[in-house]
């Protein structure tokens, strides 16, 4: 994900955009339902970003496909790490890797599914996905090494969803608590593999 600088920039310029839909009601208050059946009848074709949206659209839609291309890279490298897991532990360790896998590829798909909610293109072209990606691909040579790179990439999402929901706050509340339920997964993931990593005798 974009650093917590690029972010704290995408901030300051949400809060420098065009002032809110004259007919949107103003923070802590609430709107009447002429206003509301009005403000629904425009633009329409935006489906469900109504003139109430608060976040910067661009921004959150380039977020949502850095954390789309990230997903695709950590089921495929799970994948990879499921199909090569070799030693006396290979059995067990690989079917997490697997449910892993199926848990990343689940989340990349909440994910597209919310950028074109938001009116973008999901990115799934494999044409850079690497460089999109803020987890990389790793390999690993022995099951030890996999589960180590697994946790690494595991770290890493966490810390790029944190700042995201960070920058969601309230512009956005629906795609802050897909990201939040996301997270919350990361954090078991990555509690799972370090207790791999150190509860077993791997080789």
């Amino acid at each position: 994900m974009a650093s917590t600088e690029s972010l704290d920039q995408d901030q300051q310029l949400s809060t420098t955009q065009a002032p809110a839909h004259p007919l949107v009601a103003a923070p802590g208050q609430l709107s009447d339902v002429a206003t509301l059946r009005q403000r629904a009848r425009q633009s329409i074709e935006e489906g469900a970003v109504t003139p109430g949206y608060d976040a910067d659209r661009g921004t959150v839609l380039r977020l949502l496909n850095e954390a789309l291309a990230t997903e695709l890279v950590c089921t495929l490298r799970y994948k990879r790490h499921y199909f090569t897991a070799k030693g006396t532990d290979a059995q067990a360790v690989a079917a997490e890797f697997l449910e892993h896998a199926k848990e990343e590829e689940e989340h990349a798909d909440r994910i597209a599914e919310r950028i074109v909610q938001l009116g973008g293109e999901p990115d799934f072209s494999p044409h850079g996905l690497a460089e999109r990606s803020h987890a990389e691909y790793v390999a690993g040579s022995n099951l030890r090494e996999m589960i180590r790179e697994d946790l690494i990439a595991e770290r890493i999402a966490i810390e790029s969803y944190r700042e995201m929901v960070r920058y969601l706050a309230d512009r956005d509340p629906t795609t802050r608590r897909m990201m939040e339920d996301i997270l919350a997964t990361e954090e078991e993931h990555a509690d799972d593999l370090a207790d791999l990593l150190t509860g077993r005798d791997l080789r």
